[in-house]
């Protein structure tokens, strides 16, 4: 069948209306949107409102207690020390001013954790050195002290600042009453410095000094 050219102009006449039509009423509409239509933002929804969301952790808890330990012997500044839980022996002996020159550390083990109520001893270069005392709670403690004279083999030093009455009677012109003044002046001043320092005890001069300088240490 032949179309003649009337008919095939009525027919893209009534194609291109139909098409007109559907740019109109459907594409035009979806493209432009709504009237006045805005566009929403969607806010992040805190944490705390969620219905499920977790509860902060309680409070923290309390830290554990300073413990407190007595530093004597070849350190600088010898006494009761203030340390935190956990402390070790080389800590204490930093708050008590470190070690002297004639410190004998090797006989010290200063990764030992110090224990509330502790004696840490450091002795002097040339003094035997044995197992340091147990803390309160039985502990061993994390130090070695110098023996006193007559508490292991003979020739062993005295320490001044932790030997008894009756090993301070033993030394040569030390009496009990002289013995007793020792034990008063290093409880009073936190323990001999320097061996020189007892002669700041009463009854205590050059000459007696010089007769128990050899046989005593700190």
């Amino acid at each position: 069948m032949q179309l003649s050219r009337r008919q095939i102009i009525a027919y893209v006449a009534v194609a291109v209306v139909v098409v007109a039509v559907g740019v109109r009423y459907v594409v035009l509409p979806r493209q432009a949107g709504p009237s006045g239509a805005e566009a929403v933002v969607l806010a992040p929804v805190a944490a705390s409102a969620l219905p499920d969301a977790p509860q902060a952790a309680g409070p923290a808890a309390s830290p554990s207690p300073d413990v407190m330990v007595y530093v004597c012997g070849a350190v600088r500044s010898p006494g009761v020390v203030r340390l935190p839980a956990g402390a070790r022996v080389t800590d204490a002996l930093e708050v008590a001013g470190g070690p002297t020159a004639k410190a004998e550390l090797a006989a010290v083990n200063l990764a030992a954790p110090v224990t509330d109520g502790e004696q840490i001893v450091v002795p002097e270069r040339g003094a035997a050195p044995v197992a340091a005392a147990p803390a309160q709670d039985g502990s061993s403690g994390g130090a070695l002290s110098a023996a006193p004279a007559g508490s292991t083999g003979s020739g062993a030093l005295v320490n001044i600042n932790t030997a008894s009455l009756e090993e301070l009677d033993a030394l040569d012109g030390v009496g009990p009453s002289t013995a007793q003044k020792i034990i008063d002046y290093r409880t009073a001043s936190g323990g001999f410095k320097t061996i020189e320092e007892i002669k700041e005890v009463p009854g205590i001069g050059d000459a007696k000094f010089a007769s128990i300088q050899a046989s005593i240490t700190v």
